[in-house]
């Protein structure tokens, strides 16, 4: 995981330049596949990997035009050493219906590999990574191992192409550099950024409700001021940064514990209950606040005490925090689990404190503008009331997305799945028992993967058909689902000469294969039926 992001899985689109086409010619030629229209996986995807020094490797992947890689497949590890680090440059983002936005290579592409800890003058590198032809087909991942020399003696200075990446990506330098105040210097700037986002919107109108409802506690004529409106919204900023500081120094000491939760889905899920029930009080449904008496003590206390009401909004400050923190999880994990790798609690404490000033600056800009730049209230504020209900349940939707996209998922593919009975088939053997239990049926073999796009299609656009569902009627349906890419699926790809998903293939009530109607990538319903209609 990157330090403000989180990593992505699964596939990309397996269609041409534009994944949500309708074309029939472009759909239909998916249909006149075959196995000799795809290369091999080694003569698709071509690795080499060289030693640059004693701690530096590079990894030179070939990718053949028409067919891509995936970003999040490559992986690497190693024996005789650990791997630090390795830097892969930026892909292309293609958009899928079924996916969203994956990054992907077309072409030939360098990755560095920084090593630490070696043992020997060798490594032996796994390397892992996994592509699709645009025609319509995804391979099996692919691994391999390799046996890499490294030079003798000192390591040598980096070379051009090792320094031109490093340089492409300065943030990540200042990071590994170590130096406390250029680190919290990069996470001041993440806090600004942050504070573009609609994250901190809901901090808005609570800050300014607390500005102009200050005159009840206070008197007009000190609510009003300039300088002591800026002091609630300083006090509220700080309360704030206090709830990141102790995050903090609780990810310096405990490691990725904090980073985890924020993202458990019960956590997402209590956060989004809370921005609902904000939602509804902003439309005017009820009012939060807290009981007549306690609201009532707090005040007095306020009045007795000076600057109580500052020790309020501070407190204020630190549980706004706490609820807006699971909106921007995806950074805040990534900043934590960077903090929690160093061990450092002093540079836990200063870099997260750094982060929430930073999403602060708008809070502050509203607080020392608060005598001139806040209208006077009227009808206006039921209007705002109102827009910020609305974005409140956006965030809602945002923030529990992560919880119900997979449910959601799970909900569409039983239905797309369930559309036809398919029969689980694990091994050769499993598959071979099968076919001779078919009773003089006919029997279609399906090859399918959670990773493979064009399996996907196939469920949406072929499987879902109604035609097609009647003409398997008579026909023993079975599936290979060979997600797992284990000795078994590899086995049975390996049998019919199958370099990856989707794959169908149909035997004759003698279990005999019949190659001629052998389906290699994507077919759309009306050219599969003339397949299935071939049977009869």
């Amino acid at each position: 995981m990157s330090v403000f992001g989180i990593n992505l899985l699964n596939a990309h689109t397996s269609f041409a330049a534009n994944p949500f086409t309708n074309d029939s010619e472009s759909i239909s030629t998916f249909a006149e596949n075959s196995e000799d229209d795809f290369l091999p996986p080694d003569q698709a995807f071509k690795l080499n990997i060289i030693a640059i020094d004693t701690n530096t490797l590079q990894a030179q992947f070939t990718v053949i035009p028409t067919y891509y890689l995936y970003h999040d497949r490559i992986k690497f590890s190693a024996k005789n050493a650990s791997i630090t680090e390795v830097n892969l440059p930026k892909g292309e983002i293609k958009d899928d219906p079924n996916f969203g936005q994956m990054e992907v290579y077309h072409h030939d592409f360098i990755a560095i590999i920084k090593l630490d800890n070696v043992t020997n003058n060798s490594v032996n590198i796994n390397a892992g990574y996994q592509g699709c032809s645009e025609k319509g087909l995804c391979y099996a991942p692919i691994n391999k191992v390799m046996s890499i020399d490294l030079p003798t003696g000192r390591s040598a200075p980096a070379n051009a192409t090792t320094s031109n990446i490093y340089n492409d990506d300065k943030t990540s330098s200042v990071l590994k550099s170590g130096n406390i105040w250029l680190i919290v210097t990069v996470f001041f700037g993440a806090g600004l950024l942050l504070s573009l986002t609609p994250c901190v919107l809901p901090m808005i109108p609570i800050l300014s409700s607390i500005i102009i409802g200050s005159k009840k506690a206070v008197g007009n004529d000190k609510a009003t001021t300039k300088l002591y409106s800026f002091g609630l919204s300083v006090a509220y900023v700080l309360g704030m940064a206090l709830s990141y500081t102790l995050a903090g120094i609780a990810a310096g000491l405990t490691g990725n514990l904090i980073s985890n939760s924020l993202q458990n889905p019960w956590v997402l899920s209590a956060s989004a209950v809370v921005f609902v029930l904000l939602a509804f009080s902003m439309f005017g449904f009820y009012e939060l606040k807290l009981p007549n008496t306690v609201e009532t003590r707090i005040l007095n206390a306020s009045i007795r005490l000076k600057g109580g009401q500052f020790l309020g909004v501070f407190i204020m400050g630190a549980l706004s925090a706490l609820i807006v923190s699971p909106c921007i999880a995806a950074p805040l994990a990534g900043a934590l689990i960077y903090i929690s790798q160093t061990h450092n609690v002093v540079l836990g404490g200063f870099a997260l404190f750094a982060l929430a000033i930073g999403m602060g600056v708008p809070l502050l800009l509203i607080g020392a503008s608060a005598g001139t730049l806040l209208p006077k209230a009227g009808s206006w504020m039921t209007n705002v009331r109102n827009l910020f209900g609305v974005l409140m349940l956006a965030m809602a939707a945002y923030v529990i997305s992560p919880v119900a996209t997979p449910f959601i998922s799970k909900l569409i593919g039983y239905q797309h799945t369930t559309a036809i009975q398919f029969t689980p088939i694990k091994s050769v053997a499993d598959l071979d028992a099968h076919i001779a239990n078919a009773r003089g049926k006919s029997v279609m073999l399906d090859f399918y993967a959670d990773w493979c796009v064009s399996c996907k299609e196939m469920e949406k656009l072929t499987f879902s058909n109604s035609e097609v569902q009647q003409s398997l009627k008579n026909i023993v349906v079975l599936q290979a689902d060979v997600t797992a890419n284990s000795e078994d699926d590899k086995a049975l790809l390996k049998r019919f000469g199958l370099f990856g998903p989707p794959g169908i293939l149909f035997f004759n009530a003698q279990g005999q294969e019949l190659k001629n109607l052998k389906v290699i990538g994507f077919q759309n319903a009306e050219k599969f039926l003339i397949t299935t209609n071939k049977l009869k």
